[in-house]
């Protein structure tokens, strides 16, 4: 049997931690014999949490920690000043070899900006970037940065499709991934300044399959397996996508409750429609990946369900056994000596 994947979540991260957290945990372990988790928070609350639950106690270890750092602080200020919070620890056990990957559903930008200063950067990184997965007719595209740098250097963005294609190959098993710049228009000579110097950068690089730009429209067809922005981009079309989906759904609910055509409509179709709505199900996907670091550190929604919690740790495995970190580094070790 392989080495168990230890991952560290914050389990006071979130907007329902820690029930949810707790609830997504022991369904991974469940589902999962290869993991081992370190809850990390509240030993009490914890503790409470897990009595009713049923999982294999020897894969599970509470490490508990008396802070906790909320949306409204600053993240720098607060990664220095609040050690014993939970996503501090968790990171720190990430960076000691302790665990292999941390999870966290907590501040964005505390959990960023621990990734870079706790865990650290692999070196020859400018600047790691969040990675999202989202739904398409053709199955799943990456989104990157999506989350971390609002300004980037076309410089960057080339890194961030090394990394995105290193990603979705080994861990995904998507083979030679198409890489596109998100843009407002097709032709090369389109776009910011940015999308303009990035683009010959691109068409240059062998280490990746790049198809030229795409607009934010043809993301949802799946016209490219990894779509490349900055972070200022790439969180608004994430967002978007996320509230379009959200709206679809109630009104596709809204209108078959109509009436008693529309309600028997419903009937007959209930069986298909989730299936197709399953498709779609981001939660599936698990977090974001911050890729570019010495070690994992993961994102999730701060309102996940359990769910989410659960393929977010499970996705930590395939992370960790497609040597996602081992690859990225050897892959810019070879660029630099280019």
């Amino acid at each position: 049997m392989p080495e168990l994947v230890r991952v560290a979540i914050d389990a006071m991260g979130g907007d329902n931690a820690p029930g949810t957290i707790i609830e997504g945990t022991v369904l991974a372990l469940n589902e999962s014999d290869e993991l081992f988790v370190y809850l990390v928070g509240d030993e009490e609350a914890i503790t409470k949490g897990l009595s009713a639950c049923t999982y294999d106690k020897s894969r599970l270890e509470i490490v508990p920690t008396t802070e906790v750092i909320t949306n409204d602080e600053h993240p720098a200020l607060a990664i220095r000043h609040k050690n014993d919070s939970s996503i501090v620890v968790g990171e720190r056990l990430v960076s000691s070899g302790k665990a292999d990957a941390f999870v966290s559903g907590g501040s964005t930008g505390a959990v960023l900006v621990g990734g870079q200063l706790i865990v650290g950067r692999i070196r020859g990184i400018e600047r790691p970037a969040l990675g999202s997965i989202v739904p398409t007719t053709e199955g799943f595209s990456l989104i990157i940065d999506c989350g971390a740098n609002v300004d980037a250097k076309p410089s960057q963005l080339l890194q961030y499709a090394k990394m995105g294609s290193i990603y979705l190959e080994s861990a995904l098993g998507k083979k030679n991934p198409t890489v596109a710049l998100l843009n407002l228009g097709a032709e090369e000579e389109k776009g910011n300044k940015l999308v303009r110097e990035s683009f010959p950068l691109f068409k240059e690089c062998k280490e990746i399959n790049f198809t030229g730009s795409i607009e934010s429209r043809d993301v949802p067809y799946g016209k490219a397996d990894i779509i490349i922005c900055d972070a200022f981009a790439g969180n608004i079309v994430l967002k978007m996508y996320e509230g379009v989906a959200c709206m679809l759904l109630d009104k596709v609910k809204e209108t078959f409750m109509t009436n008693l055509k529309t309600k028997i409509g419903a009937l007959l179709i209930k069986d298909q429609l989730k299936i197709t709505l399953k498709n779609y199900d981001m939660s599936k996907y698990g977090g974001a990946p911050m890729l570019g670091l010495k070690g994992l550190v993961a994102k999730v929604h701060g309102n996940a369900s359990p769910k989410e919690v659960k393929n977010s740790l499970l996705q930590c495995i395939s992370f960790k056994r497609g040597n996602i970190i081992e690859k990225i580094t050897e892959s810019i070790k070879i660029t630099a000596n280019e």
